[in-house]
C-alpha cells in the first residue's frame, strides 16, 4: 500500500517521491550511485533529472550529479517513465467525505504505481486532480480489473478502515463473463489453496490447507456465454481468476489464466471481463451500513 511519510517532501502532480538510503561503502557522487543501483537508467538520463531537481535529500535540498553522498543518507527521488502512454479511460468518483473516497476505476488503469505505470495511475490521477497528497488505497483490485476501489484520506482513520479488510468485514460481489456450463451444480462454493505459480504473473491452485474461498452463481445466460456473481471471502492474489479458471471458465479478455499472453497483445477492445461491482460494510467511525455499487456493466 501506498503510505504517507510526514517527513517526505511534497508530491509533484500528484505523485510522491520514492525513498533510497545509500548504504555503506566507498563515497560516491550521486550520479555514480543512482546509475549503479537503477542500471536500466542511462548515466546520461540520471544526469538530466538531478539537474532538473528529481532528487533532494531530508531537508528538500537538490542533489546535484556532484554531490557527495555519505552512508545512511536517505535520498528522495520522483520516478519518472519515458514515453509513458495516456489510458485512454477515466475514472469516477462515487462517494467523498473527510475520510473515505470511493472511485469507479475503469478496465486497464492500475491502481498504485508500478513498473511502467507511474503517471497513469488511479492513485497518481486523484492525489493530482483532487489535491490530496494524502490519499492512499485502503485496497486494490488488478490493472486488468474494473470497479469500485476504496482510499482512505486521512492518515489518523486510515488503519480503522484497513481493518475492515483485514478482518473481512467487507461483503464484496464481482461480475464475470465466462462459458456457461450448465452441467455445474449452482451455485458453486470453490475453496481451494492458492500459491505463487511457475510464472511471477501467475497463481495457481496445490494442495494444502485452504486459503482461498468463493461463491459462483450464475446472473444470466446468453447462449454459450453466461454471466456470473462471484462473492470472495478471501483475497488471495487472483483468486476470482484462479478459481473460474479451475473450473474451466476462464474469464473472458482474461491474458494471464490459463494462458499467459505477451504484454503486448494488449488490446483495448477486449477488456477483462471482471468488474468490482459493489462493496458494503459497517463504517467504523459512524457505526453508518455504507453501501456502494458500480454503474459499469459487463452486459
Amino acid at each position: 500500500m501506498s503510505r504517507y511519510r510526514p517527513n517526505a517532501p511534497p508530491s509533484r502532480d500528484g505523485l510522491s517521491a520514492s525513498c533510497v538510503v545509500v548504504p555503506h561503502g566507498p563515497a560516491v557522487l550521486a550520479q555514480a550511485f543512482f546509475h549503479q543501483r537503477f542500471p536500466f537508467i542511462s548515466p546520461t538520463a540520471w544526469c538530466e533529472r538531478l539537474l532538473a531537481g528529481d532528487v533532494v535529500d531530508t531537508q528538500g535540498q537538490q542533489i546535484r550529479p556532484e554531490t557527495p553522498l555519505t552512508a545512511g543518507q536517505r535520498l528522495y527521488y520522483y520516478r519518472y517513465v519515458a514515453g509513458e502512454t495516456p489510458i485512454p479511460f477515466q475514472e469516477r468518483i462515487v462517494w467523498r467525505d473527510d475520510h473515505l473516497l470511493v472511485v469507479d476505476k475503469p478496465h486497464f488503469l492500475p491502481v498504485i504505481p508500478s513498473g511502467k505505470y507511474v503517471r497513469e495511475t488511479l492513485l497518481v490521477r486523484l492525489r493530482h486532480s483532487l489535491g490530496l497528497d494524502t490519499l492512499s488505497p485502503i485496497h486494490r483490485i488488478d490493472r486488468d480489473t474494473a470497479g469500485l476501489v476504496l482510499f482512505s484520506v486521512q492518515p489518523s482513520s486510515r488503519n480503522a478502515y484497513q481493518a475492515l479488510f483485514r478482518e473481512r468485514q467487507v461483503h464484496k460481489i464481482y461480475h464475470a463473463v465466462a462459458a456457461w456450463n450448465p452441467a455445474l451444480a449452482w451455485p458453486v462454493e470453490r475453496v481451494s489453496r492458492i500459491a505463487a505459480g511457475d510464472h511471477f504473473m501467475q497463481q495457481k491452485e496445490v494442495g494444502g490447507a485452504p486459503n482461498a474461498r468463493t461463491t459462483i452463481r450464475p446472473l444470466a445466460v446468453r447462449g454459450e456465454q453466461a454471466l456470473y456473481e462471484l462473492q470472495p471471502v478471501t483475497g488471495q492474489r487472483h483468486q476470482l481468476r484462479v478459481h473460474m479458471a479451475a473450473l474451466g471458465l476462464p474469464l473472458q479478455g482474461d491474458g494471464i489464466y490459463p494462458t499467459l499472453l505477451p504484454e503486448d497483445s494488449l488490446d483495448y477492445t477486449r477488456p477483462l471481463q471482471l468488474l468490482a461491482k459493489s462493496l458494503s460494510f459497517t463504517d467504523p467511525l459512524t457505526a453508518q451500513i455504507r453501501q456502494f455499487e458500480s454503474t459499469q456493466a459487463l452486459w
